[in-house]
């Protein structure tokens, strides 16, 4: 834990690099400002839970995490697994789920599994990414043409339905404001300013919208003020309370009609499926984030610590109002272009947030919907990968598409959870079959392969590759059928680099197979850790004619003696 904030402590503590993260860091909380309330929307809740997630969870990661750079909290890739807790559990069940996910995330850590995450197959992670920049661009479709829609519920093919059918209650004005905040969120980039252009698009989303509400009523558009409220303490309000997130247990979780259900060992199991979904895409986002970043700032991060900083700043952050929380690679990215080097940024980039809230609350209240999802329909086009998707499928092996398009496809049509239970499974499955492909088996012929001194009745096979459960089976059944008049088979396997007890079964199996027709069994150039293990397992007790060499000369002598012997 905190190995990123002990190596920033005693690396480079000059007034400089102190300068260059403050000024990162508050470049970065410019942009995270509107993002954090568009993703908390995006998600079902009020957007002051965005911004509590950006300032504990954004500040406790950093100094708990593995990477100096990493920038956390709400992202985009979280949007379609939050949304059906919300509707289905209130707020106070999303809270739960985040802390479960926190739990899990510390659990991998310590499991030391931050490598295994880091090598999850490039079709996967493009197939998640790209389903949900689909999703979450077809949900701000409501917001950006201001469509009179109560609510989108159902799967995703209801909420396309729905959209289609209100197409008729297109709010002009409310076009407009999205159109024109989209526009600049485009165009900004090409300018070459260094002023973050999401501030700019928001600002000028916010003046138009004022300035169509100054022409009556009938060009008034939906704002943060107008559409969310509060009550606190006592004190109501509109848009975003002027408080700091202060401590307090989670909401009570609530049914799918709305009625408290309370926190049980039912609902745990019930929200259990969901908390492994937010922990597996937490882990994958912020350990490939950590790994952009290095590539970028030229450091390297420890992947273990930074799933247990993931998982901390997600058990704490509930207890704040914050929703689940994992790097962002756009953020990140921008903090290192920024000149930041350590977990002072994203401390600092957490503080200007804590400040907007309090000073600048009533402004915040003007943004308009419009606006926010102009923002969110960018963010799902970066995050979808548009050209690494069809270029995988342009040039990717079959498999690789296939995984691709299934991840792809259950994303968009069901659920994030079930979309990472098959995705995962798949990686799995992918993994083996190409390991089995790398197992392989063959005899070798003495006038081809310098086997000179080998017997007559002496068979030498050549076994490469890792023997496991889905290649001991194939590597191995070559040797079931040696000619008559073979007396010893030497098997040589100085390029086998894993056994596990699948293969040492099947070894048993073939040993015994081989030695009841009165074939005895040579084992060449084995490493000593797997010799042990098949002596282990009994293999030479109860198996009498095996016999383990070091090298292959080693081998024929013992073969030419095992000859007269049998």
């Amino acid at each position: 834990m905190f190995s990123a904030l002990r190596k920033s402590l005693q690396g480079d503590r000059s007034p400089a690099s102190v300068r260059a993260n403050l000024l990162a860091g508050l470049t970065v909380g410019i942009i995270a400002l509107p993002l954090s309330m568009a993703l908390a929307i995006a998600s079902g809740v009020p957007p002051q839970h965005g911004l509590y997630t950006a300032i504990i969870a954004g500040v406790v990661i950093a100094m708990a995490g593995g990477s100096a750079v990493n920038i956390s909290g709400p992202t985009a890739a979280f949007v379609v697994v939050l949304l059906p807790i919300v509707n289905e559990h209130g707020i106070g069940g999303l809270l739960i789920a985040g802390f479960m996910a926190g739990v899990i995330l510390v659990l991998m850590g310590l499991a030391r599994l931050g490598r295994l995450i880091e090598i999850v197959p490039y079709p996967v992670i493009i197939g998640f990414t790209a389903g949900i920049g689909v999703v979450i661009a077809t949900l701000q479709i409501k917001d950006f043409l201001g469509l009179d829609i109560p609510s989108l519920d159902g799967h995703f093919t209801d909420k396309v339905v729905t959209i289609a059918q209100a197409l008729e209650t297109l709010d002009p004005a409310e076009c407009l404001v999205g159109a024109v905040t989209l526009l600049v969120l485009l165009s900004w980039p090409r300018l070459n300013i260094k002023v973050p252009g999401h501030l700019i698009a928001v600002l000028v989303g916010s003046l138009l919208a004022w300035m169509l509400g100054g022409l009556g009523e009938d060009y008034a558009v939906a704002t943060i003020g107008t559409r969310f409220q509060y009550e606190l303490n006592g004190i109501g309000g509109h848009g975003i309370p002027p408080f700091p997130p202060t401590f307090s247990w989670p909401a009570t979780p609530t049914d799918a009609d709305g009625e408290p259900v309370g926190f049980t060992l039912e609902l745990i199991r019930t929200l259990l499926p969901s908390a492994f979904t937010i922990a597996i895409l937490g882990a994958i986002e912020s350990l490939l984030c950590a790994v952009v970043s290095d590539g970028m700032s030229g450091r390297k991060h420890s992947p273990n610590d930074e799933l247990i900083g993931q998982g901390i700043g997600n058990m704490v952050a509930p207890f704040f109002g914050g929703i689940p929380a994992t790097a962002a690679i756009a953020r990140t990215a921008v903090n290192v272009r920024a000149g930041g080097t350590s977990p002072l940024s994203s401390v600092t980039h957490g503080l200007f947030i804590l400040v907007a809230i309090v000073l600048l609350s009533p402004l915040l209240s003007y943004i308009p919907m419009a606006a926010m999802a102009a923002l969110l329909v960018v963010v799902a086009w970066n995050m979808s990968e548009v050209r690494h998707f069809a270029r995988t499928l342009r040039i990717a092996p079959r498999d690789d598409i296939i995984v691709l398009l299934t991840c792809f496809s259950l994303t968009v049509l069901f659920d994030m959870t079930i979309a990472v239970a098959v995705g995962m499974g798949l990686a799995g499955v992918l993994f083996v079959r190409r390991s089995i492909d790398l197992a392989q088996t063959r005899s070798l012929r003495p006038e081809h392969d310098n086997l000179a001194g080998v017997p007559g009745e002496v068979v030498v096979y050549d076994i490469n590759g890792p023997l496991f459960f889905g290649t001991a089976q194939k590597a191995l059944k070559a040797l079931t059928d040696v000619t008559p008049g073979v007396r010893v088979v030497i098997l040589d396997m100085e390029e086998v680099n894993m056994i596990d007890m699948s293969a040492i079964v099947a070894m048993e199996s073939i040993v015994k197979d081989l030695n009841g027709r009165g074939i005895a069994l040579v084992i060449n150039a084995l490493q000593p850790r797997m010799i042990l293990k098949l002596r282990r397992a009994g293999i030479r007790k109860r198996v009498g004619m095996i016999e383990f060499a070091r090298h292959l000369d080693e081998s024929v002598r013992k073969s030419q003696s095992m000859c007269l012997r049998v």
